[in-house]
């Protein structure tokens, strides 16, 4: 099973590469940020790729959408969003004893406190999740650099994206049962970012953050064989990240 996240920082801009990566590496669940389109602005041509997808956005900013492969799930897939959804930021689907969901937390520059209510929100919802008895799977880009080992220390500086109080909150939604398996599974590297600014060839000198995650509940990350960054992939100021899991029949 694979599962990847991808904030493309515009679909319309980004459709022919987001369709080359997915036949190439055939992802069974992609999330997707940033989507800056509505569902009627999504290119017509995304709709002929193997997935039940829902595109959740409202134009020219934010928005989000998770793509389930027909392989994966037979029958068209029930999205849902949590009552804490705003801006197009959140869905989730379910499949079998998995939720999975696709996330967008606000960047915090305009309205820092909406940015902790919402990760506070996350929290609550995981533990909702999990004391449902399902497993939870939260991809996305979370804004929220985790350690000073997430960012270059050329960007190490006490910003949004840095704060102690917002990693304090993103740590307990962690806590929650939840792995970072992109950490878990490369925990000494101190170049793995997936972000970088787009200006002095920060990407191409590698000088970036990591904020783009897959958490996912402690019995599922066992699982996980392997996690990568695609810096390579698109020209989104984010790459893709994939993990790979050997999933419970």
């Amino acid at each position: 099973m694979k599962i990847a996240t991808w904030n493309v920082n515009g679909i319309r801009a980004r459709q022919a590469q987001f369709s080359e990566w997915v036949e190439r590496d055939e992802p069974d669940v992609i999330c997707l940020q940033e989507l800056k389109a509505s569902p009627e602005q999504v290119p017509a041509r995304l709709s002929e790729l193997p997935y039940w997808s829902f595109w959740h956005g409202s134009g020219g900013y934010s928005g989000v959408s998770l793509h389930i492969s027909h392989k994966l799930a037979a029958q068209p897939v029930a999205f849902a969003h949590p009552t804490f959804d705003f801006e197009c930021r959140i869905v989730q689907a379910q499949i079998g004893a998995t939720v999975f969901a696709s996330i967008y937390v606000p960047n915090g520059g305009k309205d820092f406190a909406a940015k902790l209510s919402f990760l506070q929100a996350m929290k609550a919802y995981a533990t909702e999740v999990h004391g449902a008895g399902l497993n939870l799977i939260l991809c996305g880009d979370m804004n929220v650099a985790r350690t000073e080992q997430d960012v270059h220390p050329r960007e190490r500086r006490d910003v949004i994206g840095q704060r102690s109080d917002e990693r304090l909150l993103f740590e307990d939604v962690i806590g929650q049962g939840l792995v970072d398996v992109g950490r878990a599974l490369d925990p000494q590297n101190e170049e793995l970012f997936t972000w970088w600014a787009p200006w002095r060839q920060m990407r191409q000198r590698n000088i970036g953050w990591r904020i783009d995650y897959i958490l996912a509940s402690a019995a599922l990350a066992q699982r996980a064989s392997d996690c990568a960054v695609f810096p390579t992939v698109g020209t989104s100021d984010h790459a893709p990240v994939m993990a790979t899991f050997d999933w419970p029949q």
